[in-house]
C-alpha cells in the first residue's frame, strides 16, 4: 500500500516516542492519498480544546474531483483517545516537545498517522549523527569488501 514518510523528521528532530492517530478526511484527499499525492515534510500538529489538529500538509486536488475538491493546506483533525491527548499535551506544554508526523499510510483501509513526539536538534547535532551515519556506511562496506 501507499506511504508517504517524512524523511526530514529523523535528521531535524530527536524522536522519543510515537503514536498511532487516525485523520478526518473528506473523498477527494482519501483519493489523493492512495495516489501518493502528499507532502507531510513541512506538517506539525497542535493541541486546542483538548483537541489534535494537524497543520500544514499539503493534498494534492484529486484529478477527477469536480467543485467538491478539498483545500490542499487546510486543518485536519487528528483522532485519538481523550487520555492519549492529555497524555501529549503534558509533554508539549510542561516539557516542551513537538508533535511532529512521520509517516502516513493505511491499514485495514483506513488512513493511520504515525505521530511523533519529538525534540528539535540544534546544529552540532546533526553534524554529529551525520558523522555517525558515514561511520556506519564506511563499516558495512569494509565488511561487505571483506
Amino acid at each position: 500500500m501507499m506511504e508517504i514518510n517524512n524523511r526530514v523528521a529523523s535528521h531535524n528532530y530527536f524522536i522519543t516516542d510515537t503514536i498511532e492517530t487516525g485523520i478526518a478526511l473528506t473523498g477527494t484527499e482519501i483519493k489523493s492519498l492512495r495516489l501518493g499525492k502528499c507532502n507531510i515534510k513541512d506538517s506539525y500538529a497542535v493541541i486546542k480544546n483538548n483537541e489534535v489538529f494537524l497543520i500544514n500538509t499539503h493534498i494534492a486536488h484529486y484529478e477527477k474531483g469536480n467543485i467538491f475538491n478539498h483545500e490542499e493546506t487546510r486543518t485536519r483533525k487528528l483522532l485519538l483517545h481523550k487520555k492519549e491527548i492529555l497524555k501529549l499535551n503534558n509533554k508539549v506544554t510542561i516539557e516542551g516537545y513537538t508533535l511532529i508526523p512521520i509517516k502516513i499510510y493505511f491499514k485495514n483501509g483506513l488512513a493511520k498517522v504515525l505521530l511523533g513526539v519529538c525534540k528539535g536538534k540544534k546544529n552540532y547535532d546533526k553534524k554529529e549523527s551525520l558523522k555517525e551515519k558515514d561511520i556506519a556506511r564506511e563499516l558495512q562496506k569494509e565488511i561487505k569488501y571483506h
